[in-house]
């Protein structure tokens, strides 16, 4: 009896780690989709800059509109938003529904799974100083 107690308890704690790690997403997975669907706009790593959008180094805990090296829309640097990973993945799936009036021109993704791995991918990099 404490041996399946204890086999139970096992499998639901692996079982949990295992959602959360699931839930965080897959970085490497996020880096093919940044490059094929990010990176025509938007650069990371520590030569980023701004171009045609604003580089996303240390993007997660930013205010929007506030990175040196890009114009913004006043839509943008008026919005209040600060991206946490729950405002970004609303902006990434329906940019237009978090901040009415942004130039960025993307349809937005719809697969939860492809939207965590792409702010896993973020999260590997930090703001440069």
């Amino acid at each position: 009896m404490k041996n399946t107690a204890l086999t139970l308890a096992l499998l639901l704690t692996t079982g949990l780690f295992g959602l959360q790690a699931q839930a965080d997403g897959d970085a490497q997975a996020g880096e093919k989709l940044f490059k094929r669907l990010c990176g025509g706009c938007h650069q990371v790593g520590s030569d980023a800059r701004g171009g045609f959008g604003p580089q996303l180094n240390g993007v997660i805990g930013r205010k929007a509109g506030t990175t040196t090296g890009y114009q913004y829309s006043d839509a943008m640097k008026t919005s209040g938003v600060v991206w946490s990973r729950e405002t970004l993945a609303k902006y990434v799936a329906d940019p237009k529904s978090v901040v009415a009036g942004t130039r960025m021109i993307f349809w937005g993704i719809s697969d939860q799974e492809k939207i965590e791995n792409l702010l896993a991918y973020l999260q590997t990099f930090p703001a440069q100083p």
